[in-house]
């Protein structure tokens, strides 16, 4: 049997493994660059009951391609968008991701999407760029309505800074719980019909898909900034874009994609009341190691409970 593996399918996080984060987990192999195919993958993970993955898809064809694998420790919190967990679940192989690692970040990150926003920085930017030169009026955010979708962690965080800033933060989740951020929970509709900047939260599950639709899009504030720092799929791109041309939604932020990396002719890329960034809200210093560290001692559990295991 091969030992247990540290895959990474980009080959940007392996470089940060110094040896006092691998000591969290000794022992292991580390395997980094993008597969050129789903076979290359098949083959890194292929006679080992244990891995941990960052940025491969885990499909139904990889999964029983391994019959050893049993658990695997996947560096992201949104499983639903890098394996097929139905078919994980019907092999047995357990999947848990990483939670809570780069929050402040994601969290900042938002903020500063609603903050570029409401100045217009990347307009400005551009025009100054070209040779022009004129007053661009802006908003502040202080007094503006923050609307938060979904109190995990970095709707607490991303509410918190909201806050200290001067903004009134009210917004909704499906617990109902604000987690002592200082946002004044109210109904989906209301965050939507008051909400100035509207940022999105929530993880991806079949639940919250395309849960900002045509219908929500309707309910919005004119003006609205709308900000998405967690997955793309939890809006109805299509509402969202008839939204944006109608003046319904003044402004889109978006450091998430339906599918990534954007084609050059996206619609998003040729609108100039669109802010755009490339799924990099998380990446910082701090984020990569908490996720490296919390991702090998994840990995460490799933090897001493299996070891208990076959006794």
């Amino acid at each position: 049997m091969k030992p247990p593996a540290f895959v990474d399918c980009y080959g940007d996080l392996a470089d940060h493994l110094t040896p006092e984060i691998l000591a969290h987990c000794p022992g292991i192999e580390v395997i980094y660059g993008e597969p050129a195919s789903e076979d290359e993958l098949i083959a890194r993970l292929a006679g080992r009951r244990h891995a941990i993955v960052y940025m491969g898809y885990l499909s139904k064809r990889v999964l029983e391609a391994c019959p050893e694998l049993r658990s695997v420790a996947y560096l992201s919190t949104g499983l639903a968008t890098h394996a097929d967990l139905h078919d994980a679940d019907r092999l047995g192989v357990r999947i848990e991701g990483v939670r809570n690692y780069g929050d402040r970040a994601v969290a900042e990150h938002a903020i500063t999407l609603a903050l570029s926003s409401l100045k217009r920085i990347a307009e400005a930017d551009r025009l100054v760029r070209q040779g022009g030169w004129q007053l661009l009026r802006s908003e502040e955010i202080a007094g503006a309505t923050f609307g938060i979708v979904g109190f995990g962690g970095t709707g607490r965080e991303t509410a918190r800074i909201a806050k200290a800033l001067g903004a009134e933060v009210i917004g909704w989740s499906r617990s109902g719980d604000p987690g002592g951020c200082g946002a004044t929970p109210v109904a989906f509709d209301e965050v939507l019909e008051r909400s100035d900047i509207l940022s999105l939260h929530l993880a991806l599950t079949p639940g919250t898909a395309g849960i900002i639709g045509r219908d929500a899009c309707q309910r919005l504030k004119q003006g609205v900034i709308l900000v998405n720092t967690a997955r793309g799929e939890l809006v109805d791109r299509q509402a969202m874009l008839d939204a944006l041309a109608a003046g319904r939604i003044g402004h889109v932020a978006l450091d998430v994609f339906h599918r990534e990396p954007l084609s050059p002719d996206d619609p998003l890329i040729g609108c100039d009341r669109v802010t755009l960034t490339p799924h990099s809200g998380w990446y910082t210093g701090r984020s990569v190691d908490n996720l490296l560290v919390a991702g090998l001692r994840v990995l460490r559990r799933h090897i001493e409970q299996s070891s208990v295991a076959d006794g």
